[in-house]
């Protein structure tokens, strides 16, 4: 196990203690360094791809655990994602909207409701999304006046008229994230709308973080470590 000398949280002095426990002589914080080590260690597998089930086997953790610290890490890094958006945002940047309906669902046309739209802005060699309201308001509403059809047609139409306004380039960094993003979804036996956004935000990070990267990033953010 790596030996610990500086804090985690402010990068000061450590003094061990007798129980194995670590405290910081500056902030008193005081922490296990295993416990450090493994989340480290699930950092690292969530940054590489490595789903919570497989993680949970390789370090003998319940899978319960393992995907509630994989849900902490998809909040960092849309908290990431934000933060970097904002950064670069009065770059010049494209966008365009996108649909998603799961591969099981897109021969129907009523689950033009239960679809996930969000915007992609377009910044350089990176990304930034954007969830829209959910259609699942008017479903009701339009199934009663039997519309459902008629209103997958427009929205069609629609889909494919704005994506020749607004994208000037073919296969663009939007484009590669849509491929990218629908490889990545799939990996998921079916995704809730309530952790929807966050897996969205997660595909965001991937794609726009070399993988060499990506470890250091939520490891600052997740012990809030000095830069």
């Amino acid at each position: 196990m790596k030996e610990f000398r500086h804090c985690i949280h402010c990068n000061h002095t450590l003094y061990h203690l007798a129980d194995g426990m670590v405290k910081c002589s500056k902030c008193k914080k005081k922490y296990s360094p295993t416990r450090v080590n493994q989340i480290k260690h699930l950092i690292k597998l969530f940054c590489e791809e490595e789903n919570a089930l497989s993680a949970s086997t390789s370090l003998n953790l319940s899978y319960a655990t393992v995907l509630n610290y994989y849900q902490k890490f998809r909040h960092l890094s849309a908290e990431y994602c934000e933060a970097e958006y904002h950064l670069h945002r009065n770059e010049e940047t494209q966008y365009e909207e996108y649909l998603y309906i799961e591969k099981s669902k897109r021969r129907d046309k009523t689950a033009i409701f239960d679809s996930h739209n969000f915007l992609t802005f377009g910044y350089g060699t990176k990304v930034y999304t954007l969830l829209m309201p959910s259609l699942g308001i008017f479903k009701q509403q339009f199934l009663a006046d039997n519309l459902e059809g008629l209103y997958y047609k427009e929205f069609s139409k629609f889909m494919r008229t704005s994506k020749i306004i607004k994208i000037s380039e073919h296969d663009n960094v939007i484009e590669k994230f849509w491929h990218y993003f629908e490889q990545f979804i799939t990996g998921f036996k079916g995704v809730s709308n309530e952790h929807f956004p966050y897996y969205l935000k997660e595909a965001e990070f991937k794609f726009n973080t070399p993988i060499s990267e990506r470890s250091m990033i939520l490891e600052q953010l997740y012990f809030r470590m000095p830069k």
